[in-house]
């Protein structure tokens, strides 16, 4: 099975290489729009700003290419900002394959620290990507925009106030933690996508 992970100017790209390494899969971290599109399976992860991000996709024409992909693609923390409609960090126009928007937290107590830094649970698990899964498993998280709950989840989080831990809409998932920095719990939902993907 190939798996290709998009190759952009955001971070944290080869710590998912590594954690897909540790499952025994060598992904393809490539910006080659044919084999992006060739591919079984597509991860789209990532650290980054949302408005130079998207200038780059859009400058490579990147961004017609992640909308066109019809396979199972996985978005991870700022991949899954960008396929939502709008990011309130830079005033973004995104990529608008969930039409929901992304918002900057707004801490309402004392302890509530920006960024959502740290582990916390999912709970409300509604797809295969989380099958043999307990409601509240630990995940790690690091953001300061988030994306409202909304009829795309698929996971919940509670920080300040709930928000969707993880969408999905057709072939596109995505979860705003870093699977591949969550342990076994991490390693498990990135498991469960390439089966996913296996089956298609």
């Amino acid at each position: 099975m190939d798996v290709v992970i998009i190759k952009y100017n955001a971070g944290n790209i080869y710590s998912v290489v590594h954690a897909l390494n540790r499952l025994g899969v060598s992904p393809i971290v490539t910006d080659n729009k044919e084999t992006i599109s060739r591919a079984d399976c597509v991860l789209f992860p990532g650290q980054g700003e949302a408005s130079k991000t998207m200038e780059y996709l859009r400058n490579n024409q990147m961004d017609i290419l992640i909308r066109q992909l019809k396979q199972p693609v996985l978005g991870i923390c700022i991949g899954m900002q960008l396929l939502c409609s709008h990011s309130e960090e830079g005033n973004t126009p995104c990529l608008g394959m969930f039409d929901v928007p992304v918002q900057r937290f707004c801490p309402v107590r004392h302890e509530d620290k920006i960024p959502h830094m740290g582990w916390n649970t999912i709970s409300h698990l509604q797809s295969p990507l989380f099958e043999g899964l307990s409601e509240d498993a630990y995940v790690y998280f690091v953001h300061s925009y988030y994306v409202p709950v909304n009829p795309y989840s698929i996971a919940v989080t509670d920080y300040v106030h709930p928000f969707s831990a993880a969408i999905r809409k057709n072939n596109f998932y995505a979860v705003q933690f870093h699977p591949e920095k969550s342990g076994k719990t991490g390693e498990h939902i990135l498991r469960n996508f390439l089966n996913l993907a296996a089956q298609q």
